[in-house]
């Protein structure tokens, strides 16, 4: 049964049909000041101002125009991203909007204006370091010891991928039922530093933020490298939430709404992921496996 429930339901889906996005963002056509957070704190809902949007290549890379006017970040850097592939993702982000522009459905914008303002002011190193420390409290390698269904649904999902990424990588991870968590090996570390040290500044804001979604390094390795879809990475990080569910039901509606937010956002933290990416590195790093 719960074999089932991770597989993808729909053979066709693709991450560009979900832009629900948002995080950042203001419609950066005014200077704001950095929030010091993770962040953008999405502003609130706003008339719509525009009719058309479109795409244009500067000196800086390829840029959005919303009718004459060129899209800005919130500290009113100009809009510029590095593909034309990201930038009519984006493009198709705000060309979806209707009557009023929701940032917070915006999640490619965001993670652009994230990346342009770098509101933390932090390099390349600390991003790294920031994902691996989630090592310490990755959902997949935190188990419980009852009831014994959990045990062993935790244990049949959660073991393959662990088991993957130890082969993939060539390090130890385990797992642990203590409260302290599993200890994991200095050069299990070392190496997964070094791998995410292959990524550039803008692929690592977009690795950190789908590895803060799922809770888990681990599962964003896995979808990084095509190992597993949105939609089981996205699963196996809410395993003990689903098994409390078929156990003793769900309040309708917020259910769903949350798992396909938690969707939307993992989709477009991944598709930003390999849009930011040289193609050349990915084949790279698939080859390595």
């Amino acid at each position: 049964m719960w074999r089932s429930c991770l597989r993808l339901r729909d053979g066709g889906r693709r991450l560009l049909n979900r832009p629900r996005s948002g995080l950042t963002a203001s419609e950066g056509l005014g200077r704001k000041p950095p929030i010091p957070f993770r962040a953008y704190v999405p502003p609130a809902e706003r008339k719509k101002f525009y009719q058309n949007v479109s795409i244009s290549q500067g000196e800086g890379g390829f840029e959005i125009n919303l009718d004459h006017r060129k899209l800005r970040t919130p500290q009113g850097k100009l809009f510029t991203v590095p593909s034309e592939a990201l930038a009519i993702a984006v493009a198709t982000e705000w060309d979806s909007q209707q009557d009023t522009i929701k940032m917070y459905t915006m999640h490619l914008t965001t993670l652009c204006n994230t990346s342009l303002d770098n509101p933390t002011q932090r390099d390349k190193d600390q991003l790294i370091r920031a994902a691996v420390k989630f090592l310490d409290t990755d959902t997949v390698c935190y188990r419980v010891e009852e009831p014994e269904t959990l045990v062993e649904l935790q244990r049949n999902e959660w073991d393959p991928v662990i088991s993957w990424a130890e082969r993939r990588y060539g390090v130890e991870i385990g797992s642990s039922t203590s409260i302290t968590g599993p200890s994991i090996p200095a050069r299990t570390r070392e190496v997964l530093v070094s791998h995410l040290a292959s990524y550039n500044m803008w692929a690592l804001q977009g690795i950190e933020f789908v590895v803060t979604q799922l809770k888990s390094l681990v599962l964003t390795l896995g979808l990084m490298d095509l190992h597993l879809t949105v939609e089981q990475a996205v699963l196996l990080s809410r395993l003990e939430e689903e098994y409390q569910i078929q156990k003793w039901g769900n309040i309708e509606w917020a259910h769903d709404y949350e798992l396909q937010e938690l969707r939307a956002r993992t989709a477009a933290g991944t598709l930003f992921v390999h849009l930011c990416s040289e193609s050349t590195a990915i084949k790279h790093k698939l080859l390595q496996g």
